[in-house]
């Protein structure tokens, strides 16, 4: 028999939603309590809207959070396009010139690189 843990997201006695985890659930429920505290908000505002669309539009306002935070702040949001710097091409490798079979082999002179050397351990000093 298997056992399978869900978080269900509750409230005012409807289940909302149901989650594989305790996180994404307390999210979920925070992100309900922000939608809440935006409907209350609009409904106490100056703006004629039916509850549906206050409904409608602290659920965006809420979901959407981690966009609209900036732009409450004064921070110019970035452009989709914007966000990726162009780059130049660069030139293709040139090829190797072939070989045809006259040349003499040259011997490796280059030192090998740091990585290629074995890197001493250091002493410990006795007291």
């Amino acid at each position: 028999m298997a056992v399978i843990v869900k978080y269900i997201v509750v409230r005012n006695g409807e289940e909302k939603m149901t989650f594989a985890t305790k996180k994404e659930a307390d999210a979920h429920d925070k992100m309900l309590d922000i939608a809440d505290n935006l409907f209350e908000f609009l409904d106490n505002s100056d703006l004629k809207l039916s509850e549906t669309q206050m409904e409608a539009v602290s659920l965006l306002l809420a979901q959407s959070r981690d966009l609209v935070m900036p732009i409450l702040r004064g921070i110019t949001p970035k452009k989709k396009g914007a966000s990726a710097p162009k780059s130049t091409p660069k030139p293709a490798p040139k090829p190797a010139p072939e070989k045809t079979g006259s040349e003499k082999p040259v011997a490796d002179t280059t030192e090998p690189k740091p990585a290629d050397k074995p890197v001493p351990k250091p002493k410990r000093s006795k007291k």
